[in-house]
């Protein structure tokens, strides 16, 4: 009996998309497949899945595109999205974590690493990386509700990307004390994901950009501080 988690997966490569569909589903997880970027976001919004793989390069919307798409939308639980795909270049890596973007799998990969790398993200999705109260509170300027993955700031509702929230929700139950970017990888992304340290670099700014700049320091030379 079909018990896991939903997957959707994005590949304009007919081959890649059945192989990789029938390597999940035989391990037990419910699939949809998309064709293209524009296919897979209407079906995100249809199926509600609880992983998205986004080829990155797909014709009518890419896989940056489909993520950044995703994200815009006031969603009660937003999906993990992680990309697959042959290029490897840096600024492509660095486009889709600002997209929003959990985890990023170089092509060709074998279905049993995949597997794994799956297990890993949705593992983590289960709380091993929140704190057990569901409410962390600095003022009421800045309110994180752990159960529903949901930031409130000053007084506004913001849905933040599943590694945004638990980079914040990681800094925040240890203010004033400085992690350094290897702790935050390790903490936050976990040992068995392959991500470089811009990686951490990257979050910081885009969580910047949603709450200023005051409460997350940057210590040069060490890592980042949480300033209550």
């Amino acid at each position: 009996m079909n018990n896991k988690a939903t997957i959707l997966f994005a590949d304009d490569d007919p081959d890649i998309l059945e192989m990789i569909s029938y390597n999940l589903e035989k391990d037990g997880y419910t699939v949809h497949k998309a064709v293209n970027g524009e296919e897979a976001v209407a079906l995100s919004e249809k199926v509600k899945p609880d992983l998205i793989l986004l080829d990155v390069m797909m014709p009518k919307m890419d896989g940056v595109q489909v993520c950044e798409a995703i994200r815009s939308k006031e969603l009660d639980c937003q999906p993990l999205i992680a990309f697959l795909t042959s290029r490897a270049e840096d600024y492509s890596q660095i486009a889709g974590f600002n997209a929003g973007g959990d985890d990023y799998i170089n092509k060709p990969i074998r279905p049993k690493v995949l597997l794994s790398r799956i297990e890993a993200l949705l593992r983590r999705s289960g709380g091993n990386n929140t704190p057990t109260d569901s409410v962390q509170e600095v003022n009421q300027d800045l309110v994180l509700d752990t159960d529903r993955y949901l930031l409130l700031f000053k007084g506004e509702e913001l849905y933040l990307p599943k590694k945004e929230f638990e980079l914040l929700s990681f800094l925040m139950r240890k203010p004033g004390i400085v992690a350094n970017r290897d702790q935050i990888l390790a903490e936050v992304w976990g040992d068995d994901t392959i991500v470089g340290e811009r990686t951490v670099d990257v979050h910081i700014r885009k969580l910047r950009e949603k709450i200023g700049g005051n409460y997350i320091k940057t210590i040069k030379g060490v890592g980042y501080t949480f300033k209550a």
